[in-house]
């Protein structure tokens, strides 16, 4: 469900039914995210499948992973959600190399 002034969810590649069984089997709503970012990843839409990642919740280790690969400005030209790892690595994590 989308909350009241929000935007719309992008483009779904899974079916309802499918998305149901997840929710039903216990997967979170960010797991259902990734499954739809991979659905879309699968259909050759690389748009829809970088906007339903956007969405999910990374793991701060993940962050720092891809902050160690491709460098601060990679990571915020992604637009992902830093909470994660801002909450486990401290304000200013991004900018820090020691971090």
């Amino acid at each position: 469900m989308i909350a009241p002034g929000t935007t719309a969810l992008p483009k779904s590649y899974l079916t309802a039914t499918e998305r149901e069984e997840m929710r039903h089997s216990g997967l979170s709503e960010n797991s259902i995210y990734i499954a739809e970012s991979e659905a879309a990843d699968l259909a050759d839409d690389d748009e829809t499948a970088w906007a339903w990642f956007r969405l999910a919740k990374i793991p701060a280790d993940f962050l720092l992973t891809l902050k160690h690969n491709g460098g601060a400005d990679y990571v915020r030209s992604l637009g992902l959600n830093l909470a994660p790892a801002e909450a486990a690595y401290g304000p200013g994590w991004l900018d820090n190399p020691s971090i």
